[in-house]
């Protein structure tokens, strides 16, 4: 059966080889006559997929010992109000709002507490990275997101915040680009784009800002899913054996660094064609690209609509942008193939050749 060129946000394209080992496995995993959507989550079975995903992660990312890994539910947008919760501890809490996820995760904090934006680029909307001067030492945290998946900007180089811990989404370019989670007091991940299956989160936190606040509600209290092991309640048990093959595939990819480099590539690819090209542009400053979200414009919306049209027909899939910002969008996250961005400024070219001066045939 031929794949389409899946270009989708999330839930977004999975490595090949991950899929075949699920598909193995699917009936009977390890011999055991169960699918993993059918064990235990209080298993051996299950409880070594799980030691195992942990394990993997951490060497992948480099996590210290004092930073606990949590595989948790609710998605990223869970973590808006679950950060705020276990963090702010009556204190102002600061935010770089670079987009559509940014001010979400300030909407829901500011029903917790008090908080302050301190770097925005909503007057250009969000097209660039804002100078982010330093944080109030006496703030709860700063938030910030490293990869706007609508608006296609990125932060590669974390703001330094002295003792503020400072809290990521990374829903977006965790395990796409390297970071040094020491500079953090926080990561928080949706799994759906470069981990494995909707429906998981992983949030990386550091174990001095754990336990802080009293009286929360245990699913949203980081202490105790960090006592309970991720297992306070029934994991996200597929999710999580999903994400464990995927971490396995990334470490025979050379890791995040080998990750990394192939990302490079594919993004550089994409970009100097937009770049060249006589109808289609990135609307993104070029110092603050992201490596995974590449949204581009004709400048026509009817020749988009077309691009797009055309595109579908030859299956590759989910190029329209987000409703907010309109035009195209390639998400091209790990385990997109280098090919497939060669066939998508193929058929770009192909696109200028029959449309140029902005003639629409059809």
């Amino acid at each position: 059966m031929e794949r389409a060129y899946n270009f989708s946000a999330g839930p977004a394209i999975l490595p090949v080889p991950v899929l075949e080992k699920v598909q193995k496995e699917l009936l009977s995993y390890k011999g055991s006559g169960m699918s993993v959507m059918e064990l235990s989550h209080r298993s051996d079975l299950f409880e070594e997929i799980l030691g195992e995903a942990e394990s993997l992660l951490r060497e992948l990312m480099h996590i210290p010992e004092n930073y606990k890994i949590l595989f948790l539910q609710g998605g990223a947008s869970l973590q808006f109000t679950m950060i705020p919760m276990n963090l702010m501890a009556g204190k102002k809490a600061y935010f770089v709002n670079t987009g559509s996820w940014s001010e979400k995760a300030m909407e829901e904090a500011a029903k917790i507490g008090d908080i302050e934006v301190l770097a925005s680029s909503k007057d250009k909307n969000f097209s660039y990275i804002p100078e982010i001067p330093r944080v109030p030492s006496d703030a709860a945290y700063l938030h910030i997101t490293t990869n706007n998946t609508i608006e296609g900007t990125a932060i590669f180089t974390p703001p330094e915040t002295g003792d503020v811990p400072l809290v990521a989404d990374m829903s977006s370019n965790i395990l796409s680009s390297v970071y040094d989670v020491s500079k953090f007091g926080l990561i928080y991940a949706g799994a759906q784009k470069n981990i494995g299956p909707a429906g998981l989160t992983i949030v990386i936190v550091r174990e001095d800002l754990i336990g802080n606040v009293a009286g929360l509600p245990a699913m949203l209290d980081y202490a105790v899913q960090a006592k309970n092991g991720s297992m306070f309640n029934t994991p996200a048990t597929f999710a999580i054996y999903v994400s464990k093959l995927v971490f396995e595939w990334i470490k025979e990819q050379g890791g995040v660094a080998g990750i990394e480099a192939l990302n490079r590539k594919k993004a550089g690819l994409l970009y100097d064609y937009l770049d060249a090209s006589s109808m289609f542009s990135s609307p993104v400053n070029k110092a603050d690209r992201s490596l995974t979200n590449v949204p581009f414009v004709t400048g026509s919306p009817e020749l988009d609509a077309l691009f797009i049209k055309e595109a579908e027909e030859l299956h590759f899939e989910n190029l329209k942008g987000h409703r907010s910002v309109g035009g195209m969008r390639a998400s091209i996250y790990n385990a997109f193939p280098y090919e497939g961005v060669e066939a998508l400024t193929a058929l770009m070219e192909k696109f200028v050749a029959t449309h140029k001066g902005g003639e629409i045939h059809v």
